[in-house]
């Protein structure tokens, strides 16, 4: 393998693709998200991929796989069913696991890197 196996993570040259509204279990009006997948691996159990969305929430009860975030630019939230919610802005990096019930919160527009893993 050589150099041209390397390549960045952007909108451009990934595969575009829009969830259904039908993944998760509540959306506010107006929700609005795109991934563009770079990296589906044979067995569909990771994904890797460049997100956008526009403010909004959804909830998700549960999580169905982990997910690595790297918030590129904006602020997004998670929120757990008790109502504790963590903010996260351009540069941070977290997980949210497998299983977790609660809501993603797209406070303002955001891009993230991400890896799901389920």
């Amino acid at each position: 393998m050589n150099i041209s196996a390397i390549k960045p993570l952007t909108a451009d040259d990934a595969r575009r693709y829009i969830p259904p509204l039908s993944d998760y279990n509540a959306t506010s009006p107006g929700w609005e998200e795109v991934e563009y997948r770079h990296f589906e691996g044979p067995s569909s159990n990771v994904v890797v991929g460049f997100w956008e969305g526009a403010p909004g929430e959804i909830t998700l009860d549960p999580w169905p796989y982990t997910e690595v975030c790297s918030i590129l630019s904006g602020r997004v939230a998670v929120r757990d069913r008790q109502g504790n919610e963590i903010t996260f802005q351009a540069g941070a990096t977290f997980m949210v696991p497998r299983g977790f019930a609660g809501q993603w919160i797209t406070v303002e527009p955001a891009s993230k890197l991400f890896v799901a893993i389920s």
